[in-house]
Protein backbone atom coordinates (compact mmCIF):
# COMPACT_ATOMS: atom_id res chain seq x y z
CA UNK A 1 0.00 0.00 0.00
CA UNK A 2 2.82 2.02 0.35
CA UNK A 3 3.59 2.51 -3.74
CA UNK A 4 -0.10 2.88 -4.77
CA UNK A 5 -2.04 5.61 -4.63
CA UNK A 6 -5.19 4.77 -2.73
CA UNK A 7 -7.34 7.43 -4.18
CA UNK A 8 -7.24 6.63 -7.77
CA UNK A 9 -9.10 2.89 -6.94
CA UNK A 10 -12.67 5.10 -6.71
CA UNK A 11 -11.42 8.28 -8.87
CA UNK A 12 -9.58 11.39 -7.79
CA UNK A 13 -12.57 13.92 -8.19
CA UNK A 14 -14.64 11.53 -5.44
CA UNK A 15 -14.15 14.48 -2.85
CA UNK A 16 -14.91 17.80 -4.62
CA UNK A 17 -18.17 15.82 -6.39
CA UNK A 18 -19.54 14.69 -2.99
CA UNK A 19 -18.83 17.94 -1.62
CA UNK A 20 -20.59 19.49 -4.37
CA UNK A 21 -23.36 16.88 -4.08
CA UNK A 22 -23.95 17.66 -0.54
CA UNK A 23 -23.84 21.25 -1.51
CA UNK A 24 -26.70 20.66 -3.75
CA UNK A 25 -28.73 18.54 -1.64
CA UNK A 26 -28.40 21.59 0.85
CA UNK A 27 -29.55 23.92 -1.41
CA UNK A 28 -32.26 22.50 -2.79
CA UNK A 29 -33.71 22.07 0.88
CA UNK A 30 -32.94 26.21 1.32
CA UNK A 31 -34.60 27.02 -1.38
CA UNK A 32 -37.90 24.32 -0.26
CA UNK A 33 -37.84 26.32 2.96
CA UNK A 34 -37.49 29.69 1.51
CA UNK A 35 -40.11 28.94 -0.84
CA UNK A 36 -42.82 27.71 2.00
CA UNK A 37 -42.20 30.80 3.86
CA UNK A 38 -43.13 32.76 0.35
CA UNK A 39 -45.99 30.81 0.06
CA UNK A 40 -47.55 31.11 3.85
CA UNK A 41 -46.62 34.63 3.73
CA UNK A 42 -47.49 36.19 0.52
CA UNK A 43 -51.53 35.86 0.15
CA UNK A 44 -51.82 34.74 -3.47
CA UNK A 45 -54.92 35.27 -4.18
CA UNK A 46 -56.86 33.12 -6.86
CA UNK A 47 -60.32 34.06 -8.16
CA UNK A 48 -62.51 32.56 -6.36
CA UNK A 49 -61.41 34.23 -3.01
CA UNK A 50 -61.15 37.54 -4.73
CA UNK A 51 -64.98 36.72 -5.72
CA UNK A 52 -65.97 35.81 -2.36
CA UNK A 53 -64.02 38.81 -0.88
CA UNK A 54 -66.12 41.59 -3.73
CA UNK A 55 -69.44 39.69 -2.37
CA UNK A 56 -68.77 40.43 1.40
CA UNK A 57 -67.94 43.99 0.68
CA UNK A 58 -70.87 44.59 -2.08
CA UNK A 59 -73.31 43.09 1.14
CA UNK A 60 -71.83 45.23 3.49
CA UNK A 61 -72.05 48.14 1.32
CA UNK A 62 -75.60 46.91 0.91
CA UNK A 63 -76.29 46.54 4.39
CA UNK A 64 -74.72 49.69 5.50
CA UNK A 65 -77.21 51.88 2.68
CA UNK A 66 -80.32 50.31 4.43
CA UNK A 67 -80.39 52.38 7.65
CA UNK A 68 -84.22 53.30 7.96
CA UNK A 69 -85.91 51.86 10.10
CA UNK A 70 -88.27 50.41 7.94
CA UNK A 71 -85.60 48.12 6.67
CA UNK A 72 -83.75 46.76 9.73
CA UNK A 73 -84.75 42.94 8.96
CA UNK A 74 -83.87 43.35 5.39
CA UNK A 75 -80.03 45.13 6.36
CA UNK A 76 -79.70 42.25 9.09
CA UNK A 77 -80.41 39.97 6.77
CA UNK A 78 -77.61 41.22 4.39
CA UNK A 79 -75.20 41.11 7.68
CA UNK A 80 -75.98 37.55 8.23
CA UNK A 81 -75.70 36.65 4.65
CA UNK A 82 -72.25 38.49 4.49
CA UNK A 83 -70.86 36.47 8.13
CA UNK A 84 -71.52 33.60 6.42
CA UNK A 85 -69.89 34.47 3.30
CA UNK A 86 -67.14 35.48 5.79
CA UNK A 87 -67.13 31.99 7.44
CA UNK A 88 -67.06 30.62 3.49
CA UNK A 89 -63.89 32.59 2.91
CA UNK A 90 -62.41 31.60 6.17
CA UNK A 91 -62.94 27.37 6.18
CA UNK A 92 -61.49 28.15 1.75
CA UNK A 93 -58.03 30.37 2.78
CA UNK A 94 -57.66 27.60 5.50
CA UNK A 95 -58.32 24.32 3.34
CA UNK A 96 -56.25 26.35 0.39
CA UNK A 97 -53.15 27.06 3.02
CA UNK A 98 -53.53 23.39 4.40
CA UNK A 99 -53.03 22.13 0.58
CA UNK A 100 -49.90 24.48 0.15
CA UNK A 101 -48.25 23.31 3.50
CA UNK A 102 -48.95 19.32 2.99
CA UNK A 103 -47.36 19.91 -0.62
CA UNK A 104 -44.41 21.27 1.03
CA UNK A 105 -44.06 18.66 3.49
CA UNK A 106 -44.30 16.02 0.86
CA UNK A 107 -41.27 17.60 -1.43
CA UNK A 108 -39.78 18.22 1.81
CA UNK A 109 -39.56 14.51 2.85
CA UNK A 110 -39.02 13.14 -0.62
CA UNK A 111 -35.49 15.57 -0.48
CA UNK A 112 -34.64 13.99 2.66
CA UNK A 113 -35.47 10.37 2.63
CA UNK A 114 -33.17 11.01 -1.59
CA UNK A 115 -30.15 12.57 0.89
CA UNK A 116 -30.54 9.65 2.69
CA UNK A 117 -30.35 7.37 0.34
CA UNK A 118 -27.52 8.70 -1.37
CA UNK A 119 -25.74 8.84 1.91
CA UNK A 120 -25.73 6.01 2.27
CA UNK A 121 -25.05 4.72 -1.18
CA UNK A 122 -21.81 6.75 -1.07
CA UNK A 123 -21.15 5.62 3.06
CA UNK A 124 -21.52 1.72 1.38
CA UNK A 125 -19.10 2.76 -1.67
CA UNK A 126 -16.46 4.57 0.29
CA UNK A 127 -16.53 2.26 3.20
CA UNK A 128 -12.92 1.44 4.29
CA UNK A 129 -11.35 3.46 1.40
CA UNK A 130 -10.00 7.08 1.81
CA UNK A 131 -11.66 9.67 -0.23
CA UNK A 132 -9.05 12.28 0.33
CA UNK A 133 -5.60 12.59 1.41
CA UNK A 134 -4.23 15.41 3.26
CA UNK A 135 -0.83 16.22 5.02
CA UNK A 136 -0.83 15.18 8.53
CA UNK A 137 0.78 18.98 9.55
CA UNK A 138 -2.38 20.10 8.34
CA UNK A 139 -4.55 18.34 10.51
CA UNK A 140 -2.38 17.42 13.09
CA UNK A 141 -5.01 17.31 16.38
CA UNK A 142 -8.16 16.16 14.16
CA UNK A 143 -5.82 12.90 11.96
CA UNK A 144 -7.37 10.07 13.74
CA UNK A 145 -11.22 11.45 13.32
CA UNK A 146 -10.37 12.12 9.96
CA UNK A 147 -9.42 9.05 8.92
CA UNK A 148 -12.12 7.03 10.83
CA UNK A 149 -13.26 4.45 8.67
CA UNK A 150 -10.56 4.13 6.26
CA UNK A 151 -8.95 1.64 7.45
CA UNK A 152 -5.48 2.56 6.16
CA UNK A 153 -2.42 5.23 6.53
CA UNK A 154 0.34 6.17 4.87
CA UNK A 155 3.18 7.52 6.24
CA UNK A 156 2.62 11.54 6.69
CA UNK A 157 -0.47 11.76 5.09
CA UNK A 158 -4.01 11.60 6.75
CA UNK A 159 -6.55 9.42 4.72
CA UNK A 160 -10.13 11.20 4.98
CA UNK A 161 -12.98 8.49 5.41
CA UNK A 162 -16.20 9.18 4.07
CA UNK A 163 -18.37 9.78 6.99
CA UNK A 164 -15.96 12.44 8.90
CA UNK A 165 -15.89 13.95 4.16
CA UNK A 166 -19.69 13.99 4.70
CA UNK A 167 -20.35 15.56 7.98
CA UNK A 168 -17.57 17.96 7.25
CA UNK A 169 -19.22 18.56 3.84
CA UNK A 170 -22.38 19.08 5.42
CA UNK A 171 -21.41 21.76 8.27
CA UNK A 172 -19.66 23.60 5.23
CA UNK A 173 -22.30 23.63 3.02
CA UNK A 174 -24.69 24.95 5.58
CA UNK A 175 -22.04 27.73 6.67
CA UNK A 176 -21.84 28.92 2.74
CA UNK A 177 -25.74 28.62 2.17
CA UNK A 178 -26.59 31.19 4.74
CA UNK A 179 -24.76 33.40 2.07
CA UNK A 180 -27.41 32.45 -0.99
CA UNK A 181 -30.10 34.23 -1.56
CA UNK A 182 -32.68 32.68 -4.17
Amino acid sequence: MEGENPIEDRGFLAAPLTFFLVVAFQLLSKWLDQLQKKGSSNNNTNTKEAELRSEIKQLLREATALSQPATFAQAAKLRRSAATKEKELALYVEQHNKDINLSYDLYGNVLNASKVVVYLILVLWFWRTPIAMIAKQLVQPFGRLLSWGTGGHLTGHVMVGIIPWLILSTRVSKYVCKFVDF
